[in-house]
């Protein structure tokens, strides 16, 4: 039996046990595709999910909210350091990333 028609098997047998009724998001469109591969994307989910982020995923959301306080500084020196503060945390969301790409193409 082929790979395909035992997934569908073990759908309908949970659809018709009710085990896929009432899960989380049922109803609601699928979310948009990402950047990344599928069952990295996944993982990162699952992650979010259970309380624990990659530090890629708070360097991210850092890197976010210090564009808006560049944004909304004015004064020449603070800028400045907002600047380099920014530039710091780009640098390390770059360095995450590489690192991530790195151990997955050793795999």
């Amino acid at each position: 039996m082929k790979w395909t028609q035992l997934s569908e098997r073990q759908i309908l047998k949970a659809q018709a046990e009710g085990q896929l009724d009432h899960l989380k998001g049922a109803g609601k469109p699928l979310p948009p595709p990402g950047d990344g591969d599928a069952a990295e994307t996944a993982g990162f989910r699952i992650m979010a999910e259970a309380g624990a982020l990659p530090r890629e995923i708070e360097l991210r959301k850092a890197v976010q909210a210090q564009a808006k306080v560049l944004a909304a500084t004015t004064d020449p020196a603070d800028r400045k350091r907002e600047m380099a503060r920014l530039a710091r945390l780009q640098l390390d969301l770059a360095i995450q990333e590489e690192a991530r790409r790195k151990f997955y193409s050793t795999r």
